[in-house]
């Protein structure tokens, strides 16, 4: 007898297959016969005659790891219907190193809630190779199954200890360490290595203010590390430095050459409001550099717009320009008031924030809006138009406005993706993935935990894809570009199932909206919802753990998920 049958669905393979109408059978987890009808009994029948059936959505660009220790459910992709995530990205994992020094790496480059950091560091369990994590990852109650990818932060501090990792290279020795280990832990599993170089991601604790480990690395280290991945066809993730065309020259020479090409991923392809025409080089640059070249390059990009909300002075939108960084450094606000009343300070911030060159977000001020201030009546005005009214020089203006109300301010601001035509045109392109969603990062700042329902709403409104096609560039597609055992229905696939209302796809996109999170103690989360009225059903190992909207309290506290390991044989 089945577990379950999934009755006259429309069904999507995830591999870019027409639908067809049929049955699903479920047993143990697994999908057992898949069918135009079938008879078999069942513990439990689902009518889906008006819904489509999926594979579990895959997020290839998550930042999950601390909230993994606290929460596995991962409630607030699941209840997207995202059933499998990438962890470990941008060089930041908790695969090894001391869990004080992981949390000093992680706290300020994800803007992570100093609760969410005191109750991992509280329970944190201690590791001493990255195959242990792997195993303690499996032990843990997963909601979604995790991809871990190794981090180069974390193994640089672990070699060098994370003074020397922030001030010096390494020795032939460390270097050697360096490789042993990375080798090691792609043989127990993790599914690639991730490297950074944007110079944005900075140290709290007691290096605050350092950019992180990874950073500091000569092209020899990076080298070394995508070698490792080309070898054993791993996936190796770069986030550039946008300030050095240097560093865009490395990752080129990483990825390109003769023989076995290295599965590289690339953040990240943007229409950005700073530079209207910089969207239209991803194309061009991927075909010489994956048809030219024998590369195996993916970009990856946000599917919706890239708006931030920010409090006052403590943003990431801050720590690419020197003054931005030192306020987002200070903790309390008289030690951000002690530098607003140094004169020269506030000089330094104006010219810093006027300079056009070597930025990345646009600071135009007629651009970020109010949403929230003590003065209600700025509420929803961008600041161009409040200095207007105030008779100031907008600059000066919003200087005055960030030492008056620190965080008591709250603004927003879109960056980039903002236009249809140049989103639709990277979510299409074959070299580009939909992801980046940064999901359980900067938890203050925005929430795009809907990736994979906001493609399938833009596909369905304006036909730039067909359904199936945009599901498989959700399931399907980087399943199999990650080599991820996952994102599929078929006989013997594991039971990852999401059940869809089409009609809930002429939605537009969803807002983003603020909730009280009781995993970070009822502190503020920007998160999505809207989902219920299109996600009927979620499966994750063919247990229903979201139904219509309504998370299970299985989630988190049952084994569902598996680490999707690739273990070399």
């Amino acid at each position: 007898m089945l577990d379950l049958l999934i009755q006259n669905g429309l069904i999507f393979d995830g591999l870019g297959s027409a639908p067809i109408r049929g049955d699903i059978g479920i047993q143990d987890g697994q999908i057992v016969a898949i069918a135009p009808s079938l008879t078999l009994a069942a513990n439990e029948v689902v009518d889906a005659s008006r819904l489509w059936v999926t594979p579990g959505f895959i997020d290839i660009h998550t930042h999950y790891d601390l909230e993994l220790e606290i929460a596995p459910g991962l409630s607030e992709s699941v209840r997207h219907g995202v059933t499998s995530v990438v962890i470990g990205n941008c060089s930041l994992s908790i695969a090894i190193a001391e869990p004080q020094v992981l949390a000093d790496i992680f706290q300020r480059v994800e803007t992570l809630s100093h609760r969410l950091i005191a109750k991992w560091l509280k329970k944190s369990l201690s590791w001493q190779t990255p195959a242990e994590y792997l195993q303690h990852l499996q032990q843990l109650p997963l909601g979604p199954n995790v991809a871990p990818m190794f981090g180069h932060s974390a193994l640089r501090a672990y070699v060098m200890g994370l003074e020397r990792s922030l001030k010096v290279q390494p020795s032939k020795f460390e270097l050697k360490l360096m490789q042993r280990i990375t080798a090691d832990a792609l043989d127990a599993g993790f599914i690639g290595v991730s490297i950074d170089m944007f110079p944005w991601h900075r140290m709290s604790g007691e290096w605050q203010g350092y950019t992180i480990p990874s950073q500091h690395a000569k092209f020899k280290e990076y080298a070394m590390l995508a070698q490792l991945c080309r070898k054993c066809d791993r996936v190796f993730q770069v986030t550039p430095n946008l300030h050095k065309l240097t560093s865009f020259i490395d990752i080129l020479r990483m990825g390109s050459g003769i023989g076995k090409p290295l599965r590289l991923t690339v953040l990240s392809a943007l229409d950005a409001v700073h530079n209207r025409q910089l969207w239209r080089i991803f194309s061009p640059i991927l075909f010489i550099w994956n048809r030219i070249l024998n590369g195996n390059v993916r970009f990856q990009t946000l599917t919706e717009p890239f708006t931030i909300y920010s409090d006052g002075p403590v943003t990431p939108l801050f720590e690419e320009f020197s003054t931005g960084a030192q306020l987002n450094g200070h903790k309390s606000r008289q030690e951000r008031q002690q530098l607003w009343e140094s004169a020269s300070f506030r000089r330094q911030f104006r010219q810093e924030w006027l300079n056009k060159r070597r930025k990345s977000f646009h600071r135009r001020l007629d651009l970020m809006e109010v949403v929230e201030c003590p003065e209600i009546s700025w509420q929803g005005l961008n600041f161009a138009e409040i200095a207007r009214q105030q008779q100031q020089e907008p600059v000066d203006f919003f200087i005055q406005a960030l030492q008056t109300y620190d965080t008591d301010l709250r603004w927003v601001a879109t960056g980039a993706n903002d236009r249809l035509k140049p989103r639709l045109a990277m979510m299409q392109h074959p070299y580009i993935f939909p992801g980046f969603t940064d999901a359980g990062a900067h938890v203050r700042n925005l929430g795009y935990y809907d990736g994979a329902l906001s493609l399938l709403k833009q596909a369905v409104q304006t036909k730039f894809l067909s359904p199936e096609a945009a599901i498989s560039r959700v399931t399907g597609e980087p399943a199999q570009w990650f080599r991820l055992d996952t994102g599929v229905l078929k006989v013997g696939a594991k039971a990852d199932i999401v059940l869809l209302n089409p009609n809930g796809l002429n939605q537009p996109i969803s807002p983003q909206v603020e909730i009280s999170d009781p995993v970070l103690d009822g502190e503020p989360r920007m998160v999505k919802r809207g989902s219920d009225e299109i996600v009927e059903a979620v499966y994750i190992n063919g247990v229903r753990v979201v139904d219509q909207g309504k998370v299970s309290d299985i989630l988190g506290r049952e084994k569902l998920g598996t680490v999707l390991s690739q273990a070399s044989k």
